[in-house]
């Protein structure tokens, strides 16, 4: 299978942000699946906190990580959407399986036998300006889905066959054990005509990962969603870059980074935020570039993942037998 040259209409034209009446294709996502916590703080701000502090603030427990993000997300576009993961076993694992039924997701999880589900707590402070406010997240380094492994893989190796689409994401490249997982689904998945997908995180992966770890997985992608700061600090680019101009300078070392005859596209967000805009380029087709849609009074939780949805699908749709 190979993709079309870039359709002139952009993902968020078509297919949009907020699904299709009939959904189409296979996705199978692999990431990190956790319980995370989230409460904002709108009448505190990080910095003025000076000692112990007790706030009254809306707060809430969910199942989250970035498989499970964009499997709800993909789950309004694609008519199967899978997600596999390694998870841990404790109270919580009822509650994973509970909620990826119903969100409609097929469970592949595997279970790490005494290990604990890992957890993230998100707070977001108020903002002096009345924007967003400062985001701090606070992530268990030693989660069981970093203990993913290539057995895992093998053991799915026909659901990675059987999807229009493999969904990965950059924090399994953190460990070495779910990082040789990532790549060997990633292979699987070229080899039978799966679209590989690679979401270029954390967006501070640069300062955790020398280059050479990362850059494997990028020639095993058919689609890199990135940041365009996080791609430009992991190839040794100046990062400061917020309008077209800038990212379109940052081309020429995404090709040499990933030289012909991979062709990946590359979705490379910017911005003030560095989520209002996208370049979508693809060595030797023309450039695409389109406002997303986010900006001020837009919830970013989840945008990136309702963007990420959407694209796949556009992609999807693209997709012809050569010849």
């Amino acid at each position: 299978m190979d993709i079309i040259e870039t359709p002139a209409r952009s993902p968020v034209d078509w297919p949009g942000l907020d699904g299709v009446p009939e959904r189409r294709f296979r996705l199978l996502a692999v990431g990190d699946v956790r319980i995370e916590v989230r409460a904002l703080l709108p009448d505190l701000r990080f910095t003025e906190l000076t000692s112990d502090r007790l706030a009254y603030a809306p707060a809430r427990a969910l199942v989250a990580g970035t498989a499970v993000n964009l499997a709800r997300r993909a789950a309004g576009y694609f008519r199967d959407v899978g997600v596999l993961a390694r998870i841990g076993d404790d109270d919580f694992t009822h509650v994973i399986r509970r909620e990826l039924r119903r969100l409609g997701l097929r469970d592949l999880l595997r279970v790490e036998p005494g290990m604990p589900n890992g957890v993230t707590m998100m707070l977001r402070d108020g903002s002096e300006a009345g924007g967003r406010g400062v985001r701090l997240l606070v992530a268990e380094e030693d989660s069981a889905n970093r203990l993913l492994s290539e057995r895992d893989v093998r053991d799915a190796a026909a659901e990675i066959r059987g999807a229009d689409v493999l969904s990965v994401d950059g924090y399994a490249l953190l460990s070495p054990v779910s990082r040789a997982a990532l790549l060997r689904a990633a292979e699987i998945a070229r080899l039978s005509g799966t679209l590989v997908a690679f979401d270029l995180v954390p967006h501070d992966i640069d300062a955790r990962l020398p280059a050479p770890e990362v850059i494997p997985m990028l020639r095993l992608a058919d689609v890199v969603i990135s940041e365009a700061p996080t791609i430009a600090r992991l190839l040794g680019r100046p990062a400061t870059m917020v309008g077209s101009a800038e990212v379109r300078e940052l081309i020429p070392a995404l090709d040499e980074a990933v030289p012909a005859p991979a062709r990946p596209l590359w979705l490379l967000r910017f911005g003030p935020g560095s989520l209002e805009y996208v370049l979508a380029h693809r060595r030797g087709g023309p450039l695409l570039e389109y406002p997303t849609g986010y900006g001020e009074g837009v919830e970013r939780i989840g945008f990136g993942d309702r963007l990420a949805a959407g694209e796949l699908f556009w992609w999807s749709a693209t997709r012809r037998a050569p010849g």
